[in-house]
């Protein structure tokens, strides 16, 4: 399950899948602890910090938490369309246009722990009940294949990744 070939992603992908695999997880023990990681670390994140923006028209940390939600909607979606063999082409999504839209520094960060929380738990039991052969399943995505494996991995990696940025940039 952990062997991913390049042809299953966009090159774009290839830092959150490395990031995901450099973890030595399955797909499923990935995810959960990932949203475990991911909470705790949003959860320690001080008040202060909430609004920061490290440049302008750089996102702020609920920004980028909000991002992670809606991200991951997204890509989970896209696992459910390509497992269910739905050969339809998934455009792609604009990242900057929904975190403007979104209302993100309106809320507090309890709110959006919560609802991280409530999509990964939605996530995990989305990627439980696929099985060996719904992994290796591929759909069409911004214009590139991707397989419903690399979809969960991208999930957790793209976590990762957001968390190294807040680390090294914000906090």
């Amino acid at each position: 399950m952990n062997e991913i070939n390049k042809e299953e992603y966009a090159p774009f992908y290839s830092g959150y899948i490395e990031n995901a695999l450099n973890s030595g997880l399955s797909l499923l023990d990935l995810l959960k602890e990932n949203k475990t990681n991911t909470l705790n670390f949003f959860k320690q994140i001080p008040r202060a910090k909430y609004l920061y923006q490290y440049a302008e028209k750089k996102w702020t940390v609920l920004e980028l938490l909000q991002h992670l939600i809606d991200a991951e909607r997204v890509f989970a979606y896209r696992a459910l369309r390509f497992s269910r063999e739905d050969k339809t082409p998934l455009p792609g999504f604009e990242e900057n246009d929904y975190v403007e839209n979104s209302r993100a520094n309106q809320r507090d960060m309890e709110s959006l722990i919560n609802e991280f929380q409530t999509v990964r738990d939605a996530s995990i039991s989305l990627f439980t009940s696929f099985n060996e052969n719904d992994f290796a399943k591929i759909g069409l995505a911004s214009g590139s294949n991707m397989s419903v494996r690399a979809v969960g991995f991208i999930i957790s990696g793209h976590s990762i990744h957001h968390i190294k940025i807040i680390q090294e940039r914000y906090l």
